[in-house]
Parts: C-alpha cells; structure tokens; sequence
C-alpha cells in the first residue's frame, strides 16, 4: 500500500510577479483571494507558471493573495478543495466560472 506523503500550504503571500516567480515548477494546488473570500482554486502540474498566468486574468488578478501546495494529486485535491468550499457555501468561488 501506498504512503500517504503530508502535504502543507504555503503561507498567505502577496500575489504580485515577484512572489509569483520564486513558487516552485512542481504539480499542485493553489488558491487565490481578496477580502478574505476565494476568488478561484486550481491545480497545475506547474504551479509558477500557471500562477505567472493568472496575473492577466481579468477576475483573478484582484486577488490580493495567494497560498499553494505541491502535491503529485494536483486534481484530486482540487476536487477536494472545490467540494469543500461547495459545501461550506453552495457555490463555487467567484471567478471558477469565469475561467
């Protein structure tokens, strides 16, 4: 059987390029917010590029914040993290229909 390997977040870090360019090029997951609400949660199997990405992003670039986790389950923690927050709340963040 397979080790579970812990995984932990990131601290809240202040989403701009130059934070952006020192997050690792390693699958995982990321969310982003403003005001203390998530604006989107997703998962790359390259998280500084897909975070380089989202700074042009109409809805995403008004997050204030970002926080990641490498994990090699990039999209079943996603899922995760999507049906957590849909429970929490009943919808899905502001900007995962945008996308």
């Amino acid at each position: 059987m397979a080790e579970e390997i812990e995984t932990y977040w990131s601290e809240w870090i202040d989403f701009d390029k130059t934070n952006v360019e020192v997050v690792p090029e390693l699958p995982g997951v990321y969310m982003m917010h403003a005001a203390m609400k998530i604006l989107y949660i997703g998962s790359s199997i390259n998280l500084r590029q897909s975070l380089l990405e989202s700074i042009s992003h109409s809805c995403i670039n008004e997050a204030k914040r970002f926080r990641y986790m490498t994990t090699q389950s990039n999209e079943k923690m996603k899922e995760k993290l999507l049906n957590e927050y849909r429970e929490k709340h009943g919808k899905l963040p502001k900007c995962m229909d945008k996308i």
